[in-house]
């Protein structure tokens, strides 16, 4: 085949920036270590700040490094394995789920075409989070269209919605996994700065044949990699 176009593309600055830095991170810091600030590290470098900002939003996205109101960046200790694979109990281990409350709300209409509801029919919105190692890992909205509870009229709390949801009688499960920015109430719950890159995973929970519930966990992507195996989608440690 011949030189496309893109071979002779060079390696953009911030790039190569991001690897110098990348080697700085592994000889001269420790995890939890502030880095200096903009202007000093630009001074450093040798490069403009506008690049320095790009190497370190790439080295943020590939779990690197972590901004934290209040404190600065600082280096991101290693990736922690977190589970998302395939189990009874919904695709989670629920000993690191807590409830958060419940309410009932119409869903967003991507959520409400996945449920089968109509665009405008209230579902049970079930909130819970995550934490894994004394570390928030991730924020769930589990969506709960009436229809998979029968039992449960008007407003329900948490438990009762999952209760049902469980004597239901779940049979199986899909999962779709997309990388997304952290939205003002998720970078609350997370730690993280509103438009941190995080990992949106949403799942359709079935029954008898057709969807029962809808999860959308948003999972930080700083701390967490993906890998695949045989029978689950995990969240696994390097």
């Amino acid at each position: 085949m011949g030189t496309t176009q893109l071979d002779t593309v060079p390696e953009p600055k911030y790039w190569h920036l991001k690897t110098v830095l990348a080697e700085a991170l592994d000889s001269e810091f420790a995890v939890g270590e502030i880095l200096p600030n903009e202007r000093e590290l630009a001074a450093r470098f040798g490069v403009a700040r506008a690049t320095l900002r790009q190497a370190l939003e790439q080295l943020e996205l590939e779990g690197r490094l972590q901004r934290r109101r209040g404190v600065g960046t600082t280096v991101a200790p290693p990736r922690m394995g977190v589970s998302i694979g395939s189990a009874k109990d919904g695709g989670h281990a629920e000993d690191d789920w807590e409830t958060a409350g419940a309410e009932t709300a119409v869903p967003p209409a991507a959520v409400a075409r996945l449920l089968g509801t109509d665009a405008d029919e209230p579902v049970h919105v079930v909130r819970r989070s995550r934490v894994t190692g004394g570390q928030p890992v991730a924020a769930e909205l589990l969506y709960v269209p009436t229809a998979s509870v029968p039992a449960l009229t008007g407003p329900a709390d948490a438990d009762a919605v999952l209760r049902e949801l469980q004597n239901l009688g779940l049979d199986g499960e899909d999962q779709a996994v997309e990388l997304g920015s952290a939205r003002a109430d998720d970078a609350k719950q997370l730690d993280r700065l509103p438009g941190a890159p995080v990992l949106v995973v949403t799942t359709r929970h079935f029954a008898e044949g057709r969807t029962a519930a809808v999860g959308v966990a948003t999972y930080r992507a700083d701390t967490c990699r993906l890998t695949f195996g045989s029978d689950t989608v995990s969240l696994s440690g390097v």
